[in-house]
């Protein structure tokens, strides 16, 4: 009989612990469900990278505002290094006011030597020698577009002159512009038969060496390419 008390009060305390880990299980649910419309209302729309829409758009219009300034830039750069000084002047002095610090700097950096050349600027050439010069300056330096340019100025100012139609054609043939240097060339030989001569030893027209219309035009000893 004792034996059987025992058996029967260890079973009443196995159905108490179940009873207390069933409520806890409960309880812990409660609270689970209890916590999950406090999630769903706290939620905020985001984008990409976590940003809402709003300041997704205004990184947009930051990222283009920055490369339209730094387009202007290479723009007057590329302006700046043709020596055309005036036109790099009047986009720089927009750039200087920008919102982009280090683009403001650079370009405050690049207005200042635009005014330095501006005022040491030699004179606006007028005359077709005057031209003829700067375009032959030009050459030397290879820059070639801008030569092409100026000679050609010099030409339209002063029709018909060998000295001016040979350097022509040497720019052009700089450029790899054949059929244009040989026309430039050939009317400088017509002007000038010395012309021929000069040219089939001249580094400038170096290009045209295998080409067999040079070869007809300055002699057949025209020197090869290396």
């Amino acid at each position: 009989m004792r034996r059987s008390s025992r058996k029967h009060r260890a079973r009443r305390g196995t159905r108490t612990l179940s009873s207390r880990s069933a409520s806890r299980r409960r309880g812990h649910s409660a609270v689970r469900r209890g916590a999950q419309p406090a999630r769903s209302g706290g939620t905020k729309a985001t984008g990409r990278n976590g940003l809402s829409a709003r300041e997704l758009a205004e990184r947009q219009r930051l990222d283009a505002q920055y490369q339209a300034t730094v387009k202007s830039f290479e723009t007057a750069a590329r302006y700046f290094q043709k020596q055309n000084y005036d036109r790099a002047k009047e986009i720089l002095e927009k750039l200087v006011d920008g919102p982009i610090r280090e683009i403001a700097d650079r370009a405050r950096v690049h207005l200042r030597l635009c005014e330095q050349r501006l005022r040491h600027q030699a004179p606006t050439p007028k005359a077709s020698e005057d031209y003829y010069n700067l375009g032959v300056a030009a050459l030397n330096a290879r820059r070639l577009e801008q030569a092409i340019e100026l000679l050609g100025k010099a030409e339209r100012l002063g029709p018909g002159q060998e000295h001016i139609r040979y350097a022509l054609g040497a720019a052009h043939a700089l450029l790899g512009n054949a059929d244009a240097a040989l026309e430039h060339l050939k009317a400088a030989v017509t002007l000038r038969c010395a012309n021929r001569f000069q040219a089939r030893h001249d580094e400038d027209f170096h290009s045209l060496a295998a080409d067999p219309r040079f070869k007809q035009l300055v002699g057949s000893d025209a020197p090869q390419p290396s």
